[in-house]
């Protein structure tokens, strides 16, 4: 992607959101892994038999829990379903549904956020912030420890911690995009698996937004109802070790069970059901998820 990146700028009661370099090349990463591009969910064989994350015995009343928003979101970004860029790590779609908690219905038109760190820990946007560690030899099912010193934000070490938002210090902006959900409040995104860094489990932040409108610029106004995390199983974090470049990484891994941010609560909690080859994760990953909202709520949990 080039050209000059949006400026940040926080605004709670209009939303901006500037329509820039959809549809990312393939790239061949390490280890054959790929920085993919191209069919989403339902397209393909591989990521067919995930697309339908939505069943009749869904708890849809129950609402998706809320976290912090963390110091390293950055509106106004890319409107784009592929967010790779040339980014190298374990292909993984990520297919979400967007329901009201209370009628069950779907949401249409929603604006979707995700943006999560790359395979090694860094977070586009604040490279200089960051704490990815490579060179060393893969992390252990037992971590040696607990965070230490981390505040419960999702900010990486090396950074300023907590929740307070922190301004870009890069013009970087793999691995983060916003898209809208279709008349069955589904949307698909193509991206990496992450990787972690010290204090955090393996995650990926999200916010939704209703309310607003689409224009030729993008998306604006409305209520961000949801502000949100997506969490991985340990199964797959460890299988994920195993492959480039995660295998490189020298930082403390937290599991699931000891992250500060996670609630134990399974899929309310944001944790993903995930698809994928157990013999070998290289291969890829789809990763589903129903998230109830509260469409008049206003939960953009930038102070938590």
């Amino acid at each position: 992607m080039t050209g000059n990146q949006p400026k940040h700028k926080k605004d709670l009661t209009r939303r901006k959101v500037v329509v820039a370099g959809a549809g990312a090349a393939v790239a061949v990463g390490a280890a054959g892994t790929l920085a993919a591009s191209g069919a989403f969910a339902g397209e393909t064989s591989t990521t067919a038999s995930a697309s339908s994350s939505a069943t009749a015995s869904e708890a849809c009343y129950k609402l998706t829990s809320e976290t912090t928003e963390g110091p390293y979101y950055i509106d106004a970004d890319k409107i784009r379903r592929d967010i790779t860029e040339d980014k190298e790590g374990i292909p993984l779609v990520l297919d979400l549904k967007v329901i009201d908690a209370e009628t069950c219905k779907p949401i249409a038109n929603a604006a979707v956020d995700i943006w999560h760190c790359d395979a090694l820990g860094i977070y586009s946007g604040y490279e200089s912030m960051s704490s990815g560690g490579g060179g060393g030899t893969m992390p252990s099912g037992a971590p040696s420890g607990t965070p230490t010193g981390e505040p419960p934000s999702g900010a990486p070490s090396g950074g300023t911690g907590g929740s307070v938002h922190q301004e870009p210090t890069d013009d970087e902006r793999y691995l983060r995009g916003t898209w809208k959900t279709d008349k069955h409040g589904k949307v698909s995104f193509r991206t990496i698996f992450p990787g972690w860094y010290q204090g955090r489990c393996v995650h990926i932040h999200t916010k939704v937004h209703v309310n607003g409108e689409w224009t030729d610029a993008g998306y604006e106004g409305g209520n961000t109802c949801h502000t949100g995390q997506f969490f991985f199983s340990e199964e797959a974090v460890l299988a994920s070790a195993e492959v480039e470049p995660y295998s490189t990484s020298t930082t403390t891994r937290t599991t699931l069970t000891e992250d500060t941010i996670y609630d134990q609560s399974g899929t309310a909690g944001g944790l993903l059901k995930l698809k994928y080859d157990k013999k070998n994760i290289a291969k890829g990953v789809v990763g589903s998820i129903t998230m109830g909202v509260d469409p008049d709520a206003e939960n953009d949990n930038t102070t938590m």
